[in-house]
This record gives structure tokens, sequence and C-alpha cells, in this order.
């Protein structure tokens, strides 16, 4: 397992996903070659992704490993400030440029100067910044937002994306002209599920570093466990991979986590890798079982669950409606309404009602 390690900045210095990535799945290893090829160049960089993917990772990766490593590294969410503040925090400002410019200021641009500039979510850049932006790529200079005098940069200017810009120009929304300058070189990431040999690897990183944070000894993973990790879909990519293992080892018990343990937002199983298409164990069988059923009548099986409920409580409660009602949290006119569309009501003289032992109580759904 290649693991690369890259010191965090200031912004993220508590953040684990900003000092390591993963390079073992295959789709993986190919970018990192690549990343190998063009860091060392001045070119500038689109770098395209999920949101999650690690598109700044790769950039502060680009940036060590190019001439300019020792110099800065600035990174900034161009959807992050209003149309009014956005050009005074790239370009700067002087005194008096507008309210509240009590003094001048440098902009990103600036603060940059012989390193490199990450503008991440690059399309949410409003228009007339866009047409400034070009200028100063073009130019290798800004003007303060209330000044008329240039300032020279030397700047290496990476962005990202997590849309097609390609299809914000064709709608009016991005400038063709920018889009080229940027892309010089395009890098695109593939989204985890599309690197499953990454999971296990990315998963067992975020257990070391999470336990040494948390005070924790030895984390073990089961091979349920596993399995869910790799069966999930990850639409959340690496930063939810992140979050599930952060709360997975706050509620695990004995320093083991189990399949259960793992709380993803979606428990769908997305696919099977290749040793689970012949794993005949029973937990296995009854992924794929219920995979097929979801896929093919999801609802069906959903009613037909809810129907075999209301049968077995009205069964349990003798017939009683009101005991059943009860004994689902349901109100009576609701389960009177249900047994007479399942057709339970004209079995309802086959006992007679007798009280229910206990308190126990369901709430079900219907």
């Amino acid at each position: 397992m290649q693991l690369l390690t890259l010191p965090p900045s200031p912004a993220l210095a508590t953040s684990i996903r900003a000092t390591a990535q993963v390079f073992e799945d295959p789709k993986s290893r190919a970018l990192l070659a690549h990343l190998q090829q063009i860091a060392p160049s001045e070119a500038s960089v689109l770098i395209i992704g999920e949101t999650g993917t690690g598109k700044e990772l790769v950039a502060r990766h680009i940036h060590n490993l190019s001439a300019r490593q020792n110099r800065p590294f600035i990174a900034v969410n161009c959807g992050a400030f209003s149309e009014s503040l956005v050009e005074a925090e790239l370009f700067g400002h002087e005194k008096g440029a507008f309210t509240g410019a009590l003094s001048a200021k440098a902009g990103w641009f600036e603060e940059a100067n012989g390193g490199t500039l990450f503008l991440d979510e690059i399309g949410d850049l409003p228009m007339p910044i866009q047409v400034k932006l070009l200028r100063v790529l073009q130019e290798r200079e800004v003007v303060r937002l209330g000044s008329r005098k240039s300032i020279p940069i030397d700047v290496r200017v990476l962005a990202a994306t997590n849309v097609q810009l390609e299809k914000a120009i064709n709608a009016g929304h991005f400038r063709e002209d920018l889009f080229y300058r940027l892309d010089v070189v395009s890098l695109e990431l593939s989204p985890l599920r599309e690197r499953p040999g990454d999971i296990l690897p990315l998963t067992q990183h975020f257990i070391q570093s999470y336990s040494q944070r948390l005070g924790y000894g030895q984390i073990q993973l089961t091979a349920d466990a596993e399995r869910r990790l790799k069966a999930y879909g990850w639409p959340g990519n690496i930063r939810e991979l992140e979050n599930v293992i952060h709360h997975t080892l706050l509620i695990c018990r004995d320093g083991i986590i189990q399949a259960q343990d793992l709380r993803m937002s979606n428990m769908r199983i997305e696919r099977h890798d290749d040793n689970s298409a012949s794993d005949n164990s029973a937990q296995a069988l009854l992924d794929r079982a219920f995979q097929k059923l979801f896929e093919e009548q999801a609802g069906a099986l959903h009613e037909q669950v809810e129907d075999s409920l209301l049968r077995a409580a009205y069964r349990f409660s003798h017939y009683n409606q009101v005991h059943t009602a009860n004994l689902l949290g349901l109100s009576r006119n609701v389960t009177r309404t249900r047994l007479i569309k399942i057709g339970e009501l004209a079995v309802n003289k086959r006992r007679p009602a007798q009280p229910v032992q206990g308190d126990r109580m369901l709430h079900l759904s219907i």
C-alpha cells in the first residue's frame, strides 16, 4: 500500500483527511503516476471530481512535487464568498474601497505569490469575476479593488470543480476562454465506488488516525464489517467514509468493529466484489436475496411486511381491534381500515377477545 503523507494547511490542521491519501486501487495508482508527471511543470491544472473525492489533497500533492513546494499553498473555496466580497478576497482592496474597508488588504493571489493558489469550486465564480480572473491569468498581475496600480504576481493556479464546466459553458454560466486557460491539464478523480481497492486501506488509515486521536488501543474489523464497507456505494466518497469510521469508533465495543456498528446514510447493497459473488455464507445469501427483492419489488415487499405484522398483532391480541391498535401504536380507525383492506375482519370471531398480557408496545408506520 502506498501512503502519501502531506503537511496540512493551517485551515485544515485538525482534519485528518488533509494529511494522507491512499493509492491502492489500480485507478488511484494510475492517477498517482500521472501526478508525478505533470506536477513539476508550471501548467494550470483543472481537477474534476465529486464532492469528497480529495480534490484539494491532489492539489497539495501537485504543489509538493513542484519547485514551489517551499512556497505558500493557498486554498480558496470560490463558493464561500458573496459576489460582492469575492473580488476583494481574490485580488485585494485598498483602504476605503468599500464600506468596512478600514485598511488596505492583500488578496489571495498576492498571498500565494511565488507558490500555488488552489481555487476550489471554480464553477461558482460569478461571470464578472471570471472576466477579471482571466485577465489576471493572462497578464500575471492583479489590481486591487479601489486601486489603479498593477501588482506583478508569480502564481501557479490549480482549480477544481464538481460540475461539468462544458455544460456550464453551454448554459452561459462559465466563460469558454477561462475554461481553456485553466484546462491546460485535466485530472478526473474517480468516485470511491469506482475504486473499491481503496476502501479498506482508507478504512484502516482512518481507524489508525482516529484511534490515536481518541486514545484508543488496537481496533479490529470483522469480516462482515469489511464486506459491508466494500458493498456500500459511498455517495459521499472519502469524506463520508471518514465520518462513518469516526462515528463507528465512538460506539463500537471491546475494540472490535461489527457490521451493525457501521451507520451509513443508505444501507442498501450497491455491488458485490468478486469474492462475495461466490460467498455462500448465510449473511451473503441473505444480502443477495434482499438485494434482488429490493430491486424487483421494494414497494410490494414493504407492504407485505406491514400486512404480515398487522395480522400477527391482530391474532396475538385475540382478534381485538383496540388491543391491536394499542400494541402497534396506531389509532383504532387506522387499524380497522387496514384490517378491512387485508380481509382480517372476516375472521374476527374465531376466538373471544381476551386481554393482552404485559404492556409491550410496537410502533409501526402503516
